[in-house]
């Protein structure tokens, strides 16, 4: 007869069996997980340390590619702007070594800088656009014809285009020299722009910006640089619109002007402006804005070649 004392002995013998197998099996799979998990590791590192390397590989080739860029510039673009004139506007995040540079490569190209224009935060705040719009609107040359389109940028681009760009036919003043003075004065006194001393006006103009926009309103400050780039554009003999990459992306003057068709066909853009071979394709699309053509150059995906002249990759 089976007693209940054995019923006991029995059942306890069960789970320290089970218990006991649970033990040695984990260990088991703990060790093989865990020479698993340092192969992986030893794979993944040595990937890193491949990817890397490549990184460091293409950094130096594109130092290399930059200093040769910078060293064969000014012959590359000597006699490109021969006895024409440019004037330089920025935006607020443009930096001031990439303008001075192109500023130089200007004077090397043979045309003479007139003058800069710095436009603040406040010319492309979404809050302000009703009082730069006014503004524009009460500084308006006589006899000049402004577009339809009210936008602020749009507005802007007519005003200074008027005042600061020569005409494309008889390369002679659009306005007087007290309606420009006016011009620059209001915008000043509203802190849309910041002038430098004695700006005159030009055959062509350079608006050069930095990256994308972010934060809160960021499509529509984009925007606003872009009809203003698009509008100067048409107000005088030619105009390109440069920037780093980042300003190639949507968010950014250079994406919103490369996703509109009708401003790409008359406005040249270059993204890539923060490097020497960007500030060389810039001086050559002036060129070739001066001679009715225009495209987007620099290496970004929404780019056509990395400049005028130079077929893009695969093709």
């Amino acid at each position: 007869m089976i007693s209940l004392r054995y019923h006991i002995v029995s059942i306890t013998a069960c789970f320290l069996a089970l218990a006991v197998g649970v033990v040695l099996g984990s260990t088991a799979l703990n060790g093989s997980l865990l020479s698993g998990l340092a192969d992986q590791k030893k794979d993944l590192g040595t990937q890193v340390s491949d990817l890397e390397a490549q990184r460091n590989a293409l950094k130096a080739r594109l130092s290399d590619a930059d200093a040769f860029a910078g060293t064969m510039g000014p012959k590359v673009v000597a006699g490109a702007l021969d006895k024409r004139s440019v004037v330089i506007v920025t935006t607020q995040d443009a930096r001031p070594a990439d303008r001075d540079a192109l500023k130089k490569l200007v004077g090397q190209s043979g045309a003479s800088v007139t003058g800069e224009l710095q436009l603040t935060n406040a010319f492309t705040d979404p809050a302000k656009a009703d009082q730069l719009r006014d503004v524009v609107t009460r500084l308006q040359p006589a006899g000049a014809k402004f577009p339809t389109a009210g936008d602020s940028g749009t507005l802007a681009g007519a005003l200074l285009g008027s005042t600061l760009l020569l005409d494309k036919a008889s390369a002679k003043p659009q306005s007087s020299g007290d309606e420009l003075a006016a011009a620059l004065g209001g915008l000043t006194d509203g802190g849309f722009v910041k002038p430098s001393q004695g700006v005159q006006p030009a055959q062509l103009a350079i608006v050069l910006t930095g990256a994308q926009e972010t934060g809160d309103g960021a499509g529509d400050r984009a925007a606003t640089i872009a009809r203003f780039a698009a509008q100067m554009d048409r107000s005088g003999a030619g105009t390109v619109l440069a920037g780093d990459p980042g300003s190639a992306e949507g968010a950014g003057p250079i994406g919103v002007v490369r996703a509109d068709t009708s401003a790409t066909s008359i406005l040249s853009t270059v993204d890539n402006a923060d490097s020497a071979a960007g500030r060389v394709a810039t001086i050559l699309a002036l060129q070739e804005q001066l001679n009715g053509g225009s495209g987007r150059y620099g290496i970004a995906g929404n780019a056509q070649a990395i400049a005028p002249g130079v077929a893009a990759a695969g093709n």
